[in-house]
């Protein structure tokens, strides 16, 4: 698949901007803060409805403007698709596909990315969050109906953790609120089980894909698992492991409610889980160098466009975004990625300057200067 037109209103610094893309390799050019990011996060966030460099979507509408528009035309085989979002902060965002009212979910899965970015160290350096979005992520743009169910559980989180926190940190809640608790849990239970097992999945089919890639990046340089970490190895040591998941979230749910009621916080659940990384018998955060956080960020990344490839019925590829990740590695990393993303019918590449793209890596190129774009670097 490729993206061959955008256009964008009102996004970002961008009041009104119109670009046709090509098959390939496409370079953007431009010094910070004069939009080159911009254009592929919009891209990307047809994808996946969510930024890789800001949670909220008001950030994404350009000041003084009520809203934004980002419209793009993506061809799968052969077929043209005109996909269409409309931004409103504070609001719903509006979809249309091919000129048609959509429900924003009906659009996810049209079109895939995975991106590449500087902010991809904290998958290994950071804290838990952000690698259990990089799945979150992952799991929808596999499954888009399970956008769903991930948002469900966030509001059934919410709900659930101010019941708690108005309990005002007594173990003796009146009967009402523990009954409503109770059905709180139910909920909570379901969509968590249904988050769990989608990761799961994924965790097991990604693995294999990911040490292949570090070793790829790294020339064979250490051996990397992945796994998960649930909040329910640790609340449980007295419900057996083969139990379904729902009923383990509310086992565990009974009879940590003490402590919650105390805390006024939900000690279990997918948003207390982690993905541990492990390189060789070491866990990658707090012990892998730069070097090696680096190249484990980007064999997460090829894991999933691995993965996203192989699973296409057609064979096709993902979008690749390449958002100014050349400036950060070495020169070795950088001739190894650039052989590895070569494959992907489409790449989009950002640089502030030519040197930072290697030379495998040359195509369409453009240049963006105070939210104008420019082909082959000439302004217009």
């Amino acid at each position: 698949m490729f993206v061959s037109d955008l256009a964008l209103s009102d996004y970002r610094n961008y009041r009104e901007a119109v670009v046709r893309f090509d098959e390939g390799t496409v370079v953007i050019l431009g010094a910070n803060g004069q939009g080159k990011t911009n254009l592929v996060e919009a891209i990307a966030y047809l994808s996946t409805f969510s930024s890789h460099r800001v949670s909220a979507d008001a950030a994404l509408v350009r000041a003084g403007a009520p809203g934004a528009v980002v419209r793009a035309k993506v061809v799968r085989r052969d077929r043209p698709t005109v996909l269409e979002l409309e931004i409103i902060a504070g609001r719903a965002n509006r979809a249309r596909v091919n000129r048609s009212p959509a429900r924003t979910r009906d659009v996810l899965g049209i079109l895939k990315t995975v991106v590449f970015a500087p902010e991809d160290l904290t998958l290994v350096k950071g804290d838990p969050a952000e690698r259990r979005r990089y799945l979150d992520d992952l799991v929808v743009t596999r499954v888009p109906r399970l956008a769903g169910v991930r948002s469900e559980y966030e509001r059934i989180l919410r709900q659930r953790s101010a019941l708690l926190k108005s309990a005002g940190g007594g173990r003796r809640a009146p009967t009402a609120l523990l009954s409503t608790l109770d059905v709180w849990d139910g909920h909570l239970a379901a969509a968590g089980a249904e988050l769990l097992a989608a990761r799961a999945s994924l965790v097991a089919e990604l693995a294999p894909r990911v040490a292949a890639a570090y070793r790829d990046v790294s020339d064979g340089a250490g051996e990397v698992t992945l796994a998960i970490r649930s909040s329910l190895e640790r609340a449980e040591d007295d419900v057996a492991p083969d139990g379904d998941l729902e009923a383990r979230l509310l086992a565990a749910m009974q009879r940590l409610r003490p402590q919650e009621l105390d805390r006024g916080v939900c000690l279990v659940g997918p948003h207390r889980d982690d993905l541990v990384l492990t390189l060789g018998d070491l866990p990658a955060r707090g012990y892998a160098s730069h070097g090696e956080s680096w190249s484990l960020a980007l064999a997460l990344r090829l894991g999933a466009f691995g993965l996203l490839r192989a699973e296409d019925p057609d064979g096709e590829t993902p979008v690749l975004i390449l958002d100014d990740v050349f400036a950060e590695l070495d020169t070795h990393r950088r001739a190894r990625l650039a052989a590895l993303v070569r494959e992907a019918q489409q790449v989009f590449v950002t640089a502030a300057v030519p040197a930072d793209v290697p030379a495998e890596l040359d195509g369409q190129r453009f240049h963006v200067r105070a939210g104008v774009i420019g082909e082959d670097g000439h302004d217009g």
